[in-house]
């Protein structure tokens, strides 16, 4: 049986109340008018795989803050955590017990590390990974590829976007198209640009400006345009290539880290890179970024002359950081089970999802595995980069598919940019759900 969730009088009228106050009525793009067609749905509370609407309608809720919450809303010792700490006092701008003890399980999950530094968001950590990277080298320039998003820096602000495809130029010189007015071009001088899953691409482009390359960064899986998968033994290639032309090899795992394993897709797919970034799951729902590496490079933070500067009052945050060991010891207790739900359920729906497109003769097909997954409205049988999303993925269907499941109790963003989110709180029963209302809402489409 369908849930309607379509009737949301309070949430348009707390939406044009936010107008008045802030721009576009919300604190983040992707939460406005520009992804859902109406107004956004106003969410109040949220326990474990569910969430409210002020008008008190139930979803289950496969966005879960862009994949931050990877215990689901609310778990039980996370609020415990969080309810102990902020009565001891939840921030002090001073070292405090809770940081190391952090930073000690951190460690332990990601062994590729041996230090690792906390920063307040997963853009301050790509920001400081770059800057590191850049004093290690002696170098300036980087090497980021089409569609990756790192954050708001402004040298990584580059071909984050789709458009459409007569506009990208040729894969071995691909056109700048900056993401944001207000960035100086000369800021984009510094960045080389590259089609990602394309080694003999890359490795022309290499020829031309290897040597002048601090660093390339990538994220493991590309998640900026949905789930896009490294093609077989291509991650590795990229981190050799690098080393060949003595750059830094950067992940950039603030969506992947903590998710597809305890060590993140580094330890999934068998990777050492120089630097790795984190954010999103590790904080639970709460802010925060982490770079980490070996001691030759973050060291060079170290106080001193020809040091790497980085300061932040709310980096090390006490309350963040006794939310942190408390997430790190959920993931690692009981010999990985929290993983192997996660893949249980998330596998799962892949698997129904595609069943109902291909009984419904819908033309779409599912991406990732596991705990992250997207859906892609083409004729393809898969999407392999940026190039292939800006000319084959039907994002306008998919929104409408989004707000057809919104419309039947699903809570998903309408962006086909981002991804569906398995948290250790999903159940069997969320996927029939789930699986109902696709099929509810591929009967209406077709």
């Amino acid at each position: 049986m369908i849930t309607r969730t379509n009737n949301r009088q309070r949430s348009r009228e707390c939406y044009a109340r936010a107008q008045q106050s802030l721009v576009e009525g919300v604190n983040s793009p992707s939460r406005g008018a520009a992804v859902y067609a109406s107004g956004p749905i106003i969410l109040e509370r949220g326990r474990a795989s569910h969430a409210w609407d002020l008008d008190g309608n139930e979803y289950v809720d496969f966005m879960m803050s862009f994949g931050a919450l990877i215990q689901g809303h609310a778990h039980p010792k996370i609020v415990e955590v969080v309810s102990q700490t902020i009565a001891e006092g939840s921030h002090f701008a001073a070292t405090t017990l809770a940081e190391t003890e952090a930073a000690e399980r951190f460690l332990r999950m990601v062994p590729t590390s041996d230090s690792v530094r906390f920063t307040n968001s997963g853009s301050e950590a790509t920001m400081l990974a770059l800057r590191l990277a850049r004093a290690h080298t002696g170098r300036s320039k980087f090497l980021k590829f089409e569609g990756h998003y790192h954050g708001w820096y402004d040298p990584y602000c580059l071909n984050g976007h789709s458009h459409p495809a007569n506009q990208l130029g040729p894969r071995e010189n691909p056109t700048r198209l900056p993401d944001s007015e207000g960035i100086p071009p000369a800021v984009f001088d510094d960045v080389v640009l590259a089609p990602w899953n394309d080694v003999p691409v890359l490795e022309s482009i290499l020829r031309r400006h290897g040597h002048e390359l601090a660093a390339i960064i990538t994220e493991p899986i590309m998640a900026n345009m949905g789930c896009i998968l490294p093609g077989e033994g291509y991650l590795q290639k990229v981190c050799d290539l690098a080393h060949h032309y003595g750059a830094l090899f950067i992940l950039d795992e603030v969506v992947t880290g903590f998710r597809y394993a305890p060590g993140g897709c580094q330890q999934y797919y068998g990777l050492k890179p120089d630097l790795s970034t984190f954010g999103k799951a590790l904080g639970a729902g709460f802010p925060v970024g982490a770079v980490a590496g070996p001691r030759a490079i973050l060291d060079r933070m170290r106080w001193g002359s020809g040091m790497v500067l980085h300061y932040g009052t709310f980096n090390g945050h006490r309350l963040t950081m006794r939310v942190i060991a408390a997430n790190l010891d959920l993931l690692s207790s009981n010999e990985g089970a929290a993983y192997r739900q996660m893949y249980a359920v998330g596998d799962s729906a892949i698997s129904g999802l595609k069943g109902i497109f291909q009984r419904r003769k819908v033309e779409a097909i599912v991406q990732g595995f596991g705990p992250m997954f997207q859906i892609y409205f083409t004729s393809c049988d898969a999407i392999h980069n940026y190039r292939d999303y800006c000319q084959y993925a039907d994002t306008a269907k998919y929104s409408r598919f989004i707000h057809a499941l919104l419309d039947r109790g699903i809570y998903m963003t309408p962006s086909n940019g981002l991804h569906w989110i398995i948290s250790t709180a999903h159940t069997p029963v969320d996927v029939e759900a789930l699986l109902t209302a696709v099929n509810d809402a591929c009967v209406e489409m077709t």
